[in-house]
C-alpha cells in the first residue's frame, strides 16, 4: 500500500495547493492576489515539493498520463498503472473536496470555482476545442519527454537528485503559457477531481473532462513510445 498511498498523498497536494492557488489567491484584493505567474508556480511547486517527498516510493508521477507514459515506455507494469490511476483521482477529489469545504466557509461567498479546466465562450481566453486539445495533447508529451528524460538512469539529473527541480520548473512553464487556453491538465485526475466535486455549480466542466483525459493520454503515450523504441532513451557510455 505504500506506493498508492504516496500517490494519493501527492495528488491531494498538487490540487489543494494548485487549484487552491487559483481559487483561494487567486481571487484576492491587492497584497493578497496572485497572478498567472503565482498559480504557476503553486502547481509548479507542489510537485517539487512531492518529488522530494514522496518521490523514492512511487516515483512521484500523481497524474495517470504520467503513469501511462512510463507504462509505455515499459517501466512500469499495467497493474501497477491501473493502482497508481485509481489512487491519483482518487486523491485529486479529495483534494478538491478539501478545497470546496474551505470555501465554504467564505463570509461573501465564491462562484463555485474549484480551478475546473475548459474551453470556450466565457472560459478565460475563450480558446476553442481544437486550441485546447492541441494545446494539452503537446503539453503533455513535453512534460512527459522532461520527466523519462530526466528519470533515466544514465541521467545526471537523476543521479544527482535534480529530477524533482527541473520536472517541477517544466510544470510552471506549461502552466505560465497555457493557463488562459485551458487553465492547464495535463493531468485527467487533476481535472477529474475539481469536475467531479463542483459538477452542482458548473456542470459544463463535467461536460469537457473528457478532453483533458483523452488528450494527456495520446501526449504521453506518445512521448512513452519514442522513449520504448529507444529514439529518445539515452545510450550507456
Amino acid at each position: 500500500m505504500q506506493k498508492p498511498l504516496a500517490e494519493f498523498i501527492g495528488t491531494f497536494t498538487l490540487v489543494f495547493f494548485g487549484c487552491g492557488a487559483a481559487v483561494i489567491a487567486g481571487m484576492g484584493k491587492g497584497a493578497t492576489a496572485i497572478d498567472v505567474l503565482g498559480i504557476a508556480f503553486a502547481f509548479g511547486l507542489a510537485i517539487v515539493a512531492m518529488a522530494y517527498g514522496i518521490g523514492p516510493i512511487s516515483g512521484c508521477h500523481v497524474n495517470p498520463a504520467v503513469s501511462f507514459g512510463v507504462f509505455v515506455a515499459g517501466r512500469m507494469s499495467f497493474g501497477e498503472l491501473i493502482t497508481y490511476a485509481i489512487a491519483q483521482v482518487l486523491g485529486a477529489i479529495v483534494g478538491a473536496a478539501v478545497l470546496y469545504f474551505i470555501l465554504s466557509g467564505k463570509a461573501s461567498g465564491w462562484n463555485g470555482g474549484l480551478g475546473q479546466n475548459g474551453w470556450g465562450a466565457g472560459y478565460l481566453g475563450e480558446y476553442n476545442m481544437t486550441s485546447a486539445f492541441v494545446f494539452e495533447a503537446v503539453a503533455t508529451f513535453l512534460f512527459l519527454v522532461c520527466i523519462l528524460g530526466v528519470t533515466q538512469k544514465n541521467n545526471p539529473t537523476h543521479i544527482h537528485g535534480l529530477a524533482g527541480l527541473a520536472i517541477g520548473l517544466t510544470l510552471t512553464a506549461i502552466h505560465i503559457v497555457g493557463i488562459n487556453v485551458t487553465g492547464v491538465s495535463v493531468n485527467p485526475a487533476r481535472s477529474l477531481g475539481p469536475a467531479i466535486v463542483g459538477a452542482a455549480g458548473n456542470p459544463a466542466a463535467l461536460g469537457q473532462v473528457w478532453l483533458f483525459i483523452a488528450a494527456p493520454l495520446i501526449g504521453a503515450g506518445l512521448a512513452g513510445w519514442l522513449f520504448a523504441s529507444g529514439l529518445l532513451e539515452a545510450k550507456e557510455a
